[in-house]
């Protein structure tokens, strides 16, 4: 099981990287749209991997896959930004690509930080 956490306070975009990645093998899903609600999802159900966005309507992405790690140790992550300069503290492992994000990127990078768990 793939289960991935997505940090995105865009409905359309978290819908389409859902999408994205179930086609990539993905078999569940938590979308949220707040700092406090990510941290939350991973507390209810441990994420393989996490996609996020940089900037929410509350709080950050980075703030956000910070705290989860801290508690949850670590887990891949991919952040999804139109500021990648502003991916502080992107301190934790992950990849930043820059919005707009191909789904054939978001495939390849999914595939590759998840590696065995999709088939």
């Amino acid at each position: 099981m793939c289960h991935v956490l997505i940090i995105e306070d865009e409905a359309l975009i978290a819908l389409s990287i859902e999408m994205t990645l179930e086609r990539a093998g993905a078999t569940s899903f938590d979308i949220v749209a707040t700092e406090a609600d990510a941290i939350a999802a991973a507390r209810a159900q441990r994420p393989a991997l996490i996609a996020s966005d940089v900037r929410l309507v509350q709080g950050t992405g980075p703030r956000a896959v910070e705290a989860i790690l801290r508690e949850g140790g670590q887990l891949p992550v991919i952040f999804m930004t139109a500021t990648p300069e502003e991916c502080v503290p992107c301190d934790p492992p992950g990849v930043v690509l820059t919005k707009p994000v191909s789904d054939e990127r978001l495939t390849l990078t999914f595939r590759d930080l998840v590696g065995g768990l999709v088939g």
